[in-house]
C-alpha cells in the first residue's frame, strides 16, 4: 500500500517543524512547505502553489502571519480550491483560538468536501521564548497591555502532537478541537515565574493599548504587524473565551497537557531567557 504523502505548510515554524518532526520519527513522507525548501511555498506567491502539493494526500495549514490579518481569507479560499482539484485527501487548519476572522476561513475548510480538521489552539507558550516576548524578557523589562488577562498558554509540542494524530486518522475527521493548557496565567504571572526560574530581576509595567501601539511605531515595527498586534491584544484578548480552558488535548493525546511552569522548567536550561543571548 502506498503511503500518504504529508504537506505541512509552515514546516520550519513554530508548530510546523514539529509536525515534520513527529512524522518522520513515524517514518511517514513529508514534504516541507516554506519559501527555502524544494519546491518552495510562498504565501505571497500563489504560483509556486501547485508544484508544492503535486502528490500531496494530506496538508497542514499555517497560514503566517496570522489568520485574522487582510488577505489570508482570499488566500486560504485559493488554496482550499486548488487542494480540491488536485484531489487531497484531507486538510488540518490552524487556526486561532477567539478569532471571529480566523473563524471566517475555517467555514472555507469546512464546506470545502474535503475530509478536515480545525485545530484552534490558545497563545503560544513559545511566544515568551521565540517571538516578540523574547527580548524584553531578556532586556529586564516587559511592558504590555492587558496586563491581567488570564490566558491558558498552550505549548507547541502539544499542538504539533494533536495534528499529527489529526492528520493520521479518521476519527478525528470533521472536529474542531480548541487546545489549551491546563490553567492560566496573566502577562505579569508568567513573566514572574520566568524571573523566578531564571533567578533574574525582570520588570513588568502595565501599560495601555494605545501606549503599546505607539512605541511599536517608535521602534520601526512594519505597519503590518503593527496591526496584528494590536488587533490580537484588542480582539482576542478581549474576548471573554480568550481564558476558557479545554480538556481537548486529553481527549485526543490521552495524557495532560503540558503547563506553563513545565514549560519554564525546560525552555530555562536553554539559557535563552539570560540578558546576554542572541534571539534566535
Amino acid at each position: 500500500m502506498r503511503k500518504d504523502t504529508f504537506l505541512i505548510i509552515g514546516g520550519t515554524g513554530k508548530t510546523g517543524r514539529k509536525v515534520v518532526d513527529n512524522l518522520q520519527l513515524l517514518n511517514q513522507n513529508v514534504r516541507v512547505g516554506s519559501r527555502s525548501s524544494e519546491p518552495p511555498f510562498d504565501w505571497n506567491n500563489s504560483k509556486t502553489w501547485e508544484a508544492a502539493l503535486e502528490g500531496v494526500d494530506k496538508i497542514y495549514i499555517t497560514y503566517q502571519p496570522d489568520l485574522a490579518v487582510p488577505g489570508a481569507l482570499q488566500s486560504i479560499e485559493k488554496l482550499i480550491n486548488l487542494a480540491k482539484n488536485k484531489n487531497l485527501k484531507k486538510v488540518v487548519l490552524l487556526s486561532g483560538k477567539g478569532e471571529r476572522e480566523a473563524e471566517l476561513c475555517e467555514q472555507v475548510v469546512i464546506h470545502s468536501g474535503l475530509d478536515h480538521t480545525i485545530v484552534r489552539a490558545s497563545w503560544f507558550s513559545q511566544n515568551f521564548s521565540e517571538s516578540f516576548f523574547l527580548e524584553p524578557i531578556q532586556q529586564g523589562f516587559v511592558a504590555l497591555p492587558q496586563a491581567d488577562v488570564q490566558v491558558p498558554y498552550v505549548d507547541t509540542g502539544d499542538i504539533a502532537d494533536v495534528v499529527v494524530e489529526a492528520l493520521l486518522h479518521d476519527i478525528h475527521n470533521g472536529k474542531i478541537y480548541q487546545l489549551t493548557g491546563p490553567s492560566t496565567l496573566s502577562f505579569k504571572e508568567a513573566i514572574a515565574e520566568i524571573a523566578k526560574a531564571t533567578n533574574r530581576e525582570i520588570e513588568f509595567m502595565p501599560i495601555t493599548i494605545d501606549q503599546y501601539v505607539t512605541a511599536m511605531k517608535e521602534q520601526g515595527i512594519p505597519a503590518d504587524f503593527v496591526w496584528l498586534v494590536e488587533y490580537l491584544f484588542t480582539e482576542v484578548l478581549g474576548n471573554p473565551m480568550v481564558s476558557e480552558i479545554s480538556n481537548d488535548i486529553e481527549k485526543v493525546l490521552k495524557r495532560k497537557p503540558k503547563s506553563f511552569l513545565e514549560y519554564v522548567s525546560e525552555t530555562v536550561k536553554t539559557g535563552i531567557w539570560e540578558n546576554n543571548t542572541v534571539a534566535y
